[in-house]
């Protein structure tokens, strides 16, 4: 687990952040190489990544702050601030900054921050919130530019793959999107004061939060790479042999749908839950249907546009 980079100007910089912002990078050039060795405009690609970065963001927070059971904390440092809770120790409390609630041993916000909502660099994004929100916005984008929807989609589907890589990479340097224990050979253990230690402390399975945390599943490093391998499929085996434009955009919904939920069976991180299934895990059973809903009509679109181009 290594949180931060290096030092810029006194200011840490946030593994997390960088190997996102890898990943950003890393798809925008697949996406844009990908639109110039089939003849079609690069410039597009290049524009369409630098703006998914932005409502990637957007939607990743949003969602996060409405989903992942924070919600509550982030109304009340704006409305009242002495009913934000945080479960941790008391020595991490001042530097909230907090005042430490010794009857119910909890550290308790003081200051008012309208602004925490916002505040997307301290940690705290979901990922299907910034997919929806980038794919949206990408579906307007190339209307507005008359670039072939399909054929941009298929474009920057592999590219999303790659970026994933890195993204969960990013998490497993942070600390964060951590599993459940385990006695398995892939257990890690984290080091003291990393989330999975906080979250085992708080349930009783550590006896201080300054232990290393017991060995989990590393959730984040199983979902990287099988986002690389996915997007090894994606390149060389369905690209090559898709029917129809868009295809390859499906089959990564569908196939990382798949992956996720799965994989959210392994995870421990608090994060948001109906029914005894997390939210990621109900937005994959809706887009699993979405795709099967709509890919008789992409694969028809696809079809007219071809006959007519």
């Amino acid at each position: 687990m290594h949180p931060t980079v290096i030092e810029l100007f006194g200011e840490p910089v946030s593994s997390y952040f960088t190997l996102l912002l890898v990943g950003f990078a890393l798809a925008t050039v697949f996406s844009a190489r990908r639109a110039r060795a089939t003849g079609f405009d690069r410039e597009v690609m290049i524009d369409l990544g630098l703006y998914s970065l932005i409502w990637g963001v957007l939607g990743g927070r949003a969602l996060h702050v409405l989903a992942d059971g924070q919600l509550s904390n982030y109304v009340y440092s704006c409305i009242d601030p002495t009913k934000v809770v945080w479960r941790i120790p008391q020595d991490q409390c001042a530097g909230l900054p907090g005042t430490w609630d010794a009857a119910e041993g909890v550290c308790r916000g003081v200051e008012r921050n309208c602004f925490a909502a916002f505040a997307f660099w301290q940690g705290g994004l979901a990922y299907y919130g910034g997919l929806i929100a980038a794919l949206a916005f990408g579906l307007y984008f190339m209307r507005k530019e008359r670039f072939p929807v399909g054929k941009g989609a298929d474009f920057v589907a592999c590219g999303i793959a790659l970026g994933l890589f890195f993204g969960r990479m990013g998490c497993f340097f942070g600390g964060c999107c951590f599993g459940s224990p385990t006695d398995s050979a892939f257990g890690l253990s984290f080091p003291s004061g990393s989330p999975a230690s906080e979250v085992q402390w708080r349930a009783g399975l550590l006896r201080s939060i300054h232990h290393a945390s017991l060995p989990v599943h590393p959730t984040q490093l199983y979902e990287a790479f099988g986002c690389l391998v996915l997007a090894a499929a994606l390149y060389f085996y369905v690209e090559p042999r898709k029917r129809f434009d868009g295809q390859v955009m499906l089959v990564f919904l569908g196939a990382y749908s798949v992956l996720r939920f799965a994989i959210e069976f392994l995870r421990a991180d608090d994060r948001g839950g109906v029914l005894g299934l997390s939210t990621s895990q109900w937005i994959s059973v809706a887009v699993t249907v979405a795709i099967v809903a709509v890919a008789p009509k992409v694969k028809q679109l696809s079809g007219v546009v071809r006959t007519t181009s």
